[in-house]
């Protein structure tokens, strides 16, 4: 029997905050824990801002005004480039996410497992010396067979 891998477990938690979003057009998850996988720091999902109402302010894409959620997962992650982080998120982060990312310092490793249309958020990170993997999960069927279902 294999183990599971610290990766795998972070990105099927962060699929499961996805589920929490109450974004009409994408639900997205993200979590950041320490570089030794030993904590997780912050856990994110899109949305509104807490207390107002659990919806987007619009239709119109682009403009549904919640917040990201790997802003959402940064702004629960106490300390700066003096912690090592690394990012998972279900979605490849787009080039205000990214920038957030190199802002709030740390960030060594971002971790993503479907792509985005634009690819600006990647290549801010990478220009910035923050590692990117496109981390696919296995499939229902696969994961069901692993547990010996």
């Amino acid at each position: 029997m294999s183990r599971i891998t610290f990766e795998e477990i972070y990105m099927k938690l962060a699929f499961d905050l996805a589920k929490r979003s109450t974004c009409i057009r994408l639900q997205v998850g993200a979590v950041v824990v320490s570089s030794d996988y030993s904590r997780v720091y912050g856990l994110g999902y899109n949305g509104n801002a807490a207390g107002l109402p659990n919806k987007c302010d619009t239709s119109t894409p682009g403009t549904c005004g919640c917040l990201h959620a790997e802003d959402n997962a940064l702004l629960k992650t106490n300390g700066g480039p003096e912690v090592s982080k690394i990012v998972f998120v279900t979605h490849q982060p787009c080039s205000y996410c990214a920038k957030r990312m190199v802002n709030k310092g740390g960030v060594k490793k971002v971790f993503y497992a479907l792509p985005y249309r634009l690819r600006e958020g990647v290549d801010i990170l990478e220009s910035t010396g923050i590692e990117v993997v496109n981390f696919s999960l296995p499939s229902k069927d696969e994961l069901y067979q692993e547990l010996g279902h």
